[in-house]
């Protein structure tokens, strides 16, 4: 029944710092921004490798994120990556901090964490 998970959603606190941050920063491709007047608000579209991922949203005032410690409700975001040292490379040349990477126990894989710019926890989780 299920084939796929269609896409994400995210509210952010400042659109143009998100914004950025997922466009130029982790190379998420724009497929439309339209600004919705009647909720003052945008809605960004955006894939990566041609998939729709991410419905990046913002509202005036959102209440902050609970995120530590751990809360009820989705826990982080996770992105596969083929080679997870030249990624954490890509993200210390634009000067976002990563965890130290961490071994899965299970699955013998490698992952790091970073945090979007309002804290919401990243995961990249090497193939």
């Amino acid at each position: 029944m299920i084939t796929g998970i269609h896409h994400i959603a995210i509210i952010c606190s400042n659109y143009e710092v998100s914004k950025n941050f997922y466009t130029e920063k982790l190379g998420f491709t724009i497929i439309r921004e339209v600004y919705r007047e009647a909720r003052d608000s945008y809605k960004l579209d955006l894939e990566v490798n041609g998939l729709y991922q991410i419905e990046l949203f913002s509202f005036p005032n959102p209440p902050a994120r609970t995120s530590r410690p751990e809360a009820s409700g989705l826990r982080h975001l996770a992105f596969s990556v083929d080679d997870l040292d030249a990624m954490v490379e890509v993200l210390n040349r634009q000067n976002i901090t990563s965890e130290p990477i961490r071994i899965d126990e299970f699955t013998g894989k490698r992952f790091t964490f970073i945090a979007d710019p309002d804290d919401l926890p990243i995961e990249f989780y090497e193939k």
